[in-house]
């Protein structure tokens, strides 16, 4: 008996401190992930441009590899690279910047005819936000030795005007950098194999590296193909039914697509108040909202499970939560940004075996896991 009770109180100890050890590296962790958010979100007009820039050398590194076999200088190839790139942003920026402007500028008119068109849908809840006004103005009402002070808001157009050289910089910036790293070669391929320890290292994580970049390159190619054949198909309907604007439509449906199930919802909101407020009748933004789902779900549903390889599809469920997450960090940046970080990723995790299973949760539901399971009885026939 004497002896069971020491060996009883050093077990309580040991686990005691077992115990508070983890605890102590679950409170790390916490921090770590509360502080790389932080800086994350603090950091952002920063790191941004970094992350576009590095996400492009990787999807355009094949390309100046081509060009490369082909005779031509890694400066030539990235400045051909650069500079097409920023003549398809300026034409999207050309195609955009007309129609786009008058609707900013005429946002509260357009929203008045909305509001008043609405009106005929939303007869018997009339009276019902009639008394809701009006208790909001008893309870609003100032006092008369209170003076009132409305500050004025600046208009959609302002804020834009504000913020466009903010974004400019950031443009500047990325492609400043994309020309770096792609007229640097395979720079960072050498030091990478230079800085690791061992042989098996130094191929691995060159396979890592060219994985990546090959799927990058596979997935946001193919993406972009597939979004500009809908933008295509998006601006025939949009014309079709003699909507303003069709090829602002197709530009918009191009673009929104880059950013999953988010941005078919902007495209179709944003078409059937166009439809509203284009149309006397009030049929017209369900049609046109309706063609805008039904080219998109086409889309979403067949052509791009077609085209894009099973281990390039990802679990849509992590799917949305990044895109919110990144949304909410980034904005509009974080959006289109989510995937192709989500793909590096996955593929970076499917090639270290402690991290394989974390890959195998962010890729999409298996083929043999969509199968049922066969009875017992089956199997051992088919056996």
């Amino acid at each position: 008996m004497s002896n069971e009770q020491p060996c009883r109180e050093t077990d309580s100890h040991t686990s005691d401190r077992e115990l508070n050890l983890a605890i102590i590296q679950w409170m790390l962790v916490g921090l770590f992930l509360y502080g790389s958010v932080y800086m994350l979100g603090e950091a952002k007009n920063f790191l941004v441009p970094i992350v576009f820039a590095f996400l492009l050398s990787m999807v355009f590194a094949p390309v100046r590899r081509f060009l490369g076999r082909r005779g031509a200088h890694p400066a030539l190839s990235s400045f051909v690279i650069v500079t097409v790139l920023l003549c398809a942003m300026f034409a999207f920026a050309t195609a955009l910047a007309m129609p786009v402007t008058k609707w900013l500028d005429n946002a509260s008119q357009i929203q008045n005819q909305i509001e008043t068109k609405l009106t005929t849908v939303s007869g018997p809840l009339d009276s019902l936000y009639q008394a809701n006004e009006r208790l909001d103005l008893l309870s609003s009402e100032p006092s008369p030795d209170v003076e009132k002070v409305e500050v004025e808001k600046p208009d959609p157009v302002t804020k834009t005007v504000m913020s466009a050289p903010t974004v400019l910089a950031q443009i500047v910036f990325t492609l400043v950098l994309l020309l770096f790293l792609l007229a640097s070669g395979d720079m960072f391929y050498e030091k990478l194999v230079h800085v690791m320890p061992t042989l098996r290292d130094k191929k691995r994580a060159v396979r890592i590296v060219r994985n990546i970049e090959r799927k990058l390159s596979r997935y946001l190619f193919t993406i972009t193909v597939i979004n500009a054949c809908l933008g295509v198909a998006v601006g025939l309907a949009m014309w079709l039914f003699g909507m303003p604007s069709p090829m602002v439509f197709g530009v918009l449906a191009f673009l929104f697509n880059f950013v999953p199930y988010l941005g078919a919802l902007v495209g179709i909101a944003v078409a059937s108040a166009v439809a509203l407020v284009s149309f006397n009748w009030i049929g017209w933004p369900l049609l046109i909202g309706g063609v805008y789902f039904a080219l998109n779900s086409i889309e979403g549903q067949f052509v791009t499970p077609y085209f894009v390889g099973r281990n390039l599809r990802l679990n849509t469920v992590v799917v949305f939560i990044s895109i919110s997450f990144w949304a909410w960090l980034w904005s509009a940046i974080g959006m289109i940004v989510a995937v192709p970080l989500l793909v590096a990723v996955k593929t970076f995790c499917e090639h270290i075996d402690h991290l394989r299973g974390l890959g195998d949760f962010l890729s999409e539901r298996h083929a043999e896991l969509e199968q049922p399971a066969q009875p017992a009885d089956s199997a051992s026939k088919d056996a």
